[in-house]
């Protein structure tokens, strides 16, 4: 056959395989439209599905009579005019596609008035892009879109179409994600005459959290924490569940982009690398968060549904993501600020500071259970105290070390043991002390007894706590070993024989790119051919690891992600490790004295409320909760 020009209806149809998935996607182009329009309100009718009529309304700038015709015309568009546009996109639509896709697979109306019009004008379009005759209509100032019958005249495509509830739910579900990225818009969502949705606009940040709670349970708002970070022209606000409140699944996980929902390998790594060791195995985060940058540094023009960006400093936007959500988790402690109610703000280059708290209340954590091999690990613990001594008493030797204390290379001796903390903050904290006034309480109280030997019940000013008295000292030793390592500086080993490494072409230049990266990590990695590197010293704590392997692992992660923390994650798993061993074991029997020194170090620890596993170390209880149980003043 000769080359021939496609006829305008197949090229707008050809387009809509690309944007128009299902009657979700539609609804999602209408809606983009009317936030670029300026509206605070829409109103959105969904009949069967979607695929009988798809009608949404808004109170935006609407469209000249004029220009009518051009909105639903292919490359048609008011948002961008030049190249210098398209690299700076500020608003949600910008390709002039979508009307004209639409219009191709469904019978497409399009009523619109603006402002200043005596009147509103009607078109309708079937994707040919000619023969529009825009009558008068009575409609107020806004546009209305009435989309019917998708997909009627492609049916190859409606037999994909899954059930109508099925459909809707993709529908609403989007709406809800829709509505997260724009408070000061109001969302009214009907079914079937049915109304599913309302959602008035969110101007506080009482009424922002209301609407959270609509979409995402107000359990969430209940164990999240509120940041506010900036740092070299970005900006991170939102909020991010505490790591005892997670999920199976990656369904409740929203990030944007300047305003646009989008899903982003980067991103997500960066969130996952922040709770690396506070998030129990298995769970996932939940998090509402908004990141606000320069345009001109993201590339929103990735993918026809603009769900994908491109970052153009993507190491920088990792490196900023981790260090907010890390240092957000890591200044979560007891009594500073309750779970609902905390605020970081941190201007650039400087450390966080944790707000004043509103209520000053404990939050109840969700607790996890443990796994059978855990639970018969505690059950079989020595009942003896002396044969569980703490670690300046008689220590667990790891690597060979029975020279009465855990080491490692750059330090002598490991940190204080729980007996010689104890026995200092029993000096300040007296049992006496526990009669003081609720002014000098501390936010975890003070110890009244160690339950089955293994939980403390302490009693607060606003109820009572319990505390898992291994997994918070384990949480205690394992902060101060990674400061003490990193204090240090990470001490390099040389291997007695050097290993060689195969790797790719593209790994091997990397390797060679990246030589100061890895030599701040404490190994010493040189080029010896086009796909072999050499690997001639490690980092001592991973002397006896697969460093082999690791080192595979760490260029990968550069390759996909631009920035690598594989060898900080396997030292502290190893720090983990002889924390967990060092700690104060279940079945041993604390005085109350020990008791109320470890509550004092569970103050002032990050990271307190899990322990290096991810599992809660201690639970609370209000004079609520417990006149509830009671049921005492009903």
């Amino acid at each position: 056959m000769r080359i021939h020009a496609l006829p305008t209806q197949l090229i707008n149809q050809i387009a809509a395989g690309e944007v128009v998935e299902r009657p979700a996607s539609v609804v999602k182009e209408l809606v983009e439209n009317c936030f670029d329009a300026g509206a605070n309100h829409l109103y959105i009718d969904i009949e069967q599905g979607g695929v009988k009529q798809i009608k949404i309304r808004d109170n935006g700038c609407g469209i000249e009579k004029e220009d009518l015709a051009l909105a639903l015309s292919r490359h048609a568009t008011s948002k961008i005019a030049s190249l210098d546009d398209l690299e700076r996109v500020v608003s949600m639509g910008f390709r002039g596609e979508a009307l004209p896709s639409i219009s191709s697979v469904a019978r497409l109306t399009l009523i619109s008035r603006t402002a200043v019009a005596d009147c509103a004008w009607q078109v309708s379009a079937d994707g040919s892009e000619t023969n529009f005759d825009p009558q008068p209509d009575p409609h107020p100032p806004g546009t209305t879109v009435e989309v019917r019958d998708l997909f009627y005249n492609t049916p190859a495509r409606r037999k994909f179409l899954k059930a109508e509830k099925t459909e809707f739910g993709h529908i609403e579900n989007l709406i809800q994600k829709l509505a997260l990225s724009r408070f000061d818009v109001g969302f009214l969502l009907q079914h079937n005459q049915r109304e599913v949705l309302n959602l008035k606009p969110a101007a506080t940040e009482a009424d922002q959290e209301k609407r959270i709670a609509a979409i995402c349970g107000s359990a969430f708002v209940d164990n999240a924490l509120k940041i506010d970070y900036a740092a070299s022209g970005l900006h991170l606000h939102g909020w991010v569940g505490l790591p005892t409140f997670s999920r199976s699944q990656q369904d409740m996980q929203f990030f944007y982009v300047n305003g646009r929902l989008i899903k982003d390998r980067l991103v997500a790594h960066a969130v996952k690398q922040a709770y690396q060791d506070v998030l129990y195995h298995g769970r996932h985060p939940v998090f509402v968060l908004y990141l606000q940058l320069d345009p001109a540094l993201v590339d929103v023009n990735a993918h026809p549904t603009k769900l994908e960006v491109r970052f153009r400093e993507g190491r920088m936007v990792h490196d900023f993501l981790f260090q907010a959500l890390h240092r957000s988790l890591a200044e979560q402690r007891p009594g500073q600020r309750p779970a609902h109610d905390i605020a970081v703000q941190v201007a650039p280059d400087t450390e966080p500071q944790p707000a004043i708290p509103a209520r000053p209340a404990l939050s109840l954590q969700q607790s996890l259970p443990m796994t059978m091999a855990e639970a018969q690990h505690s059950a079989n613990a020595p009942a003896n105290p002396d044969s569980n001594r703490a670690l300046s008493d008689r220590p667990e030797p790891i690597n060979g070390n029975r020279s009465g204390g855990f080491s490692y290379p750059g330090q002598t001796k490991m940190p204080a043991s729980v007996v010689d903390q104890m026995q200092a903050y029993a000096k300040l904290y007296p049992q006496s002390a526990a009669t003081a006034s609720d002014q000098a309480m501390p936010p975890l109280g003070f110890a009244v007894a160690h339950i089955h030997n293994i939980y403390i019940l302490a009693e607060t000013s606003n109820g009572i706590i319990l505390v898992d008295a291994h997994a918070a000292h384990e949480r205690i030793t394992y902060e101060r070993l990674k400061q003490h390592y990193h204090a240090r500086a990470i001490v390099s080993q040389p291997l007695l024989l050097p290993i060689k490494i195969q790797v790719t072409p593209a790994e091997a230049d990397l390797a060679e790119q990246e030589h100061a990266f890895f030599h701040g990590l404490g190994f010493e990695l040189n080029r010896s051919g086009p796909e072999t590197v050499v690997l001639r010293a490690v980092p001592a704590l991973l002397a006896k690891t697969d460093v082999d392997q690791l080192v595979r692992d760490i260029l990968a992660d550069l390759t996909t992600h631009g920035v690598s923390r594989k060898a900080e994650q396997s030292i502290n798993a190893i720090l983990a490790t002889m924390a967990c061993h060092s700690s104060v074991r279940a079945k041993r029997k604390l005085t109350l004295e020990e008791m109320n020194a470890l509550l004092r170090d569970m103050e002032q620890t990050e990271r307190i409320g899990q322990c290096n596993h991810g599992r809660p170390t201690w639970v609370a209880l209000s004079h609520q909760d417990l006149d509830r149980f009671f049921m005492r003043g009903q």
